[in-house]
């Protein structure tokens, strides 16, 4: 994973946050956060220490490594040392559940950051309408195969969902299903688990192409499995840029730089985004506006909209894209 400390983010708080930080007392936070094994942690993890560290707030990171009870202990440390509130970002949505309530019983203000809980019942929860824009992006390519078959030809699809303890996860799922429901009796599908970790995702990638090499379209509930997809289709001969004999249109889900450079060079052709930016900004307001109101039970669903860029919407919207900005300042560069 590269470190993104060339990079600068620039979050448009100035509007929002008048009256917080630098003007008001600072608080103690404390990030608590599963990990940072994606482009989009890494960045999201970055936007909000800075962005807390310049409004001239303190936080305390702690990193559960995917364990789910030592994040437990690590907020229940947070909660005894006297911090002012939490931004969390959960293993999954059970363990957020738990969570959320170790802060709503000891009266700290909690916001968790985009995997949000199994149930709504507390704290501001911030996160991506993950259905809608998975359901935009596999419509997208799904489209694209139909339009490359012979008329009402039976067409191949293949889904690789993530960890389904993650409610995320289900909502793309979810997502996927809606867009195939558009085109009945056009799609088979085999689905392909990865419980979000790119081993799983390789060994059942793996057995499910050998068993059905014929794939008309893909659609990955997470980008940062696209090399991943590339290590599978490539020795194959299955690696094709869109106009190629044998591309199959690809399309993922977050938004990150790895997308953005492989939909400039014709191997993906959609990717649902979540705007970090917008989810990493209105986390940090949330925060920090319950601390200053004494507000210690917040509860509020903050929706990111997200969007869709395609093959088609590159040149409109490429700079829309957390990941396209990344891209743009060498983040993938050696």
């Amino acid at each position: 994973m590269k470190h993104l400390r060339q990079i600068t983010f620039g979050l448009a708080l100035a509007a929002s946050t008048a009256g917080f930080g630098s003007t008001a007392s600072a608080a103690n936070i404390c990030f608590a956060f599963q990990d940072l094994e994606t482009e989009f942690w890494v960045a999201s993890h970055k936007a909000i220490v800075e962005t807390l560290t310049e409004m001239g707030h303190s936080v305390i990171e702690r990193n559960a490594n995917e364990d789910v009870n030592r994040q437990l202990e690590q907020v229940r440390d947070c909660v005894a040392q006297g911090v002012d509130g939490i931004i969390l970002i959960p293993q999954d949505g059970e363990s957020a559940v738990t969570i959320v309530k170790e802060a709503a019983s000891n009266d700290v203000p909690i916001v968790v950051f985009n995997r949000p809980p199994a149930n709504n019942d507390n704290g501001v929860i911030v996160v991506a309408d993950n259905a809608a824009i998975a359901e935009t992006a596999a419509a997208f390519v799904l489209e694209q195969a139909i339009a490359a078959a012979p008329a009402d030809a039976k067409l191949h699809a293949v889904v690789i969902v993530g960890d389904l303890g993650d409610t995320n996860a289900i909502q793309r799922k979810k997502g996927f299903e809606a867009a195939v429901a558009k085109f009945p009796d056009r799609f088979d599908v085999t689905e392909v688990a990865s419980d979000w970790d790119a081993a799983t995702a390789l060994a059942n990638l793996e057995a499910a192409v050998t068993a059905k090499p014929k794939i008309d379209a893909m659609f990955t509930s997470s980008d940062f499995l696209f090399p991943t997809i590339r290590s599978v289709l490539e020795p194959r001969g299955m690696w094709k840029k869109t106009g190629e004999e044998g591309h199959i249109p690809l399309a993922g889900l977050d938004g990150d730089a790895t997308a953005c450079k492989l939909i400039k060079e014709g191997y993906v052709d959609a990717t649902g985004v979540q705007d970090l930016y917008f989810e990493a900004e209105a986390s940090v307001n949330a925060i920090v506006k319950a601390i200053e109101a004494g507000e210690t039970d917040p509860n509020e669903v903050i929706a990111d909209p997200g969007f869709a860029l395609t093959s088609a919407n590159l040149a409109e919207r490429e700079m829309d894209m957390w990941g396209c900005k990344l891209l743009a300042e060498g983040f993938l560069d050696n």
